[in-house]
């Protein structure tokens, strides 16, 4: 299951949180929320992702939330961040402003269902890689921050950053900006031509009707 942890929280507060490990993921993630919020303004946004053995935390902050996953360090970075986008979305369209001013593990009972649910949908539904192939990796390479958190953990665990060059990060969002209009273009071919075989499929019925009323190839009883 590529990713394991996940938690919503505002800045240090933990709203709603699910982890299908036994491991520590809970408390690593928690260090990572206290750097987020002592670095990032009340308002910011950002992108974040941080590497621990053969795991990555990716954390993903907008409009005052925190999502953060922990996941696999093969799983790469469109599905996880696919993901933060998503429960960020399910998270703010369910609680509206409460989010803002819940206690902490308020929203736990209800949504820790939901990342427990899209948890495995990510990890284990191809479809998913599939429907957030452009979008999703467009988001993610976007303002992706860096910087070395060696001491954010206070245990010994060690966190390298994972680095993002902008001029690696505009010229792959002008990839896949085409590669999206190419995506749009195969479809619509695919479209075209799926019709046209259906169109020619019912004029064979069609014929093939009509030569057994009409008693013939050439519909001699039907042509007079």
């Amino acid at each position: 299951m590529p990713i394991l942890y996940a938690v919503v929280a505002r800045g240090t507060v933990v709203l709603a949180e699910f982890n299908a490990t036994q491991g520590n993921a809970g408390a690593i993630a928690r260090k990572v929320l206290e750097r987020i919020a002592a670095q990032v303004s009340a308002d910011g946004d950002s992108h974040l992702s941080y590497s621990q053995d053969r795991y990555v935390f990716h954390a993903k902050r907008t409009d005052g939330i925190t999502v953060l996953c922990m996941a696999d360090d093969n799983a790469g970075r469109r599905i996880p961040f696919a993901f933060l986008e998503e429960i960020h979305g399910r998270f703010v369209k369910t609680y509206g402003r409460a989010c803002h001013t819940a206690l902490a593990y308020a929203m736990n009972d209800e949504f820790s269902r939901v990342l427990n649910q899209q948890m495995d949908y990510f990890s284990n539904d191809p479809s998913a890689d599939r429907m957030n192939r452009i979008k999703g990796e467009m988001s993610q390479v976007r303002s992706v921050m860096i910087e070395n958190i060696d001491k954010v953990l206070e245990r010994g665990e060690r966190l390298e950053v994972l680095a993002d060059k902008t001029a690696h990060m505009q010229g792959t969002t002008v990839r896949f900006k085409r590669q999206a209009r190419r995506f749009r273009s195969t479809v619509w071919w695919r479209n075209v031509k799926l019709t046209v075989a259906l169109i020619f499929l019912l004029l064979v019925i069609i014929y093939i009707v009509l030569v057994f009323i009409c008693h013939g190839f050439t519909l001699p009883s039907c042509i007079r």
